[in-house]
């Protein structure tokens, strides 16, 4: 396994819409897999996708702790919030409630900002693993968050164009002030 180069804002490779990938199941895809897996732990991040790494094709990894979510949430509540260390190949998103939650968001390739950003709050999502078995999972909260934000990278959409306030796009050593 190795470390990959993060692209960052600006780099082309960041604003194509990546490319399915014909077989999950493919040595190169699950190296692929380990080294973004590997690269995404590196980087304390909760997700990364393909086109990150320089690799325009459709492959997410994220993971959704439950040390993320709101504490105040009962047991039921939280578990929509969390995820398993997840793979994702050739990922669809259906959003099953249009509410909009905002909340803060980081990303690999934004390093050192946060951005509020809202999304729908309740959304499906369902995709391949290495095996090509498929996975559908229903998510709320952080965990429907960070997996938008994976498959955002995929068509070529980085965070900050989400946002509808750039007054609320700001250095993480600053974010103690919006607390």
């Amino acid at each position: 396994m190795a470390i990959l180069k993060i692209a960052r804002m600006g780099h082309p490779v960041l604003a194509e819409v990546a490319q399915p990938v014909p077989d999950p199941r493919a040595p190169e895809i699950r190296r692929l897999v380990n080294d973004m897996v590997e690269t995404m732990i590196d980087a304390n991040g909760a997700g990364l996708a393909a086109p990150q790494v320089h690799v325009p094709l459709r492959v997410v990894v994220f993971q959704a702790p439950g040390s993320r979510s709101d504490p105040g949430l009962d047991e039921e509540e939280r578990y929509d919030h969390t995820a398993p260390l997840t793979v994702l190949i050739n990922p669809e998103i259906t959003v099953l409630e249009p509410a909009l939650e905002g909340g803060w968001e980081g990303c690999l390739s934004v390093p050192g900002l946060r951005g509020f950003v809202e999304r729908p709050a309740h959304v499906r999502y369902r995709g391949f693993d290495l095996e090509g078995k498929l996975i559908e999972r229903t998510a709320r909260g952080f965990h429907a968050r960070v997996v938008q934000h994976e498959v955002d990278h995929l068509d070529g959409r980085l965070y900050p164009s989400r946002m509808d306030d750039l007054s609320k796009l700001i250095f993480e050593s600053e974010a103690r002030h919006f607390a």
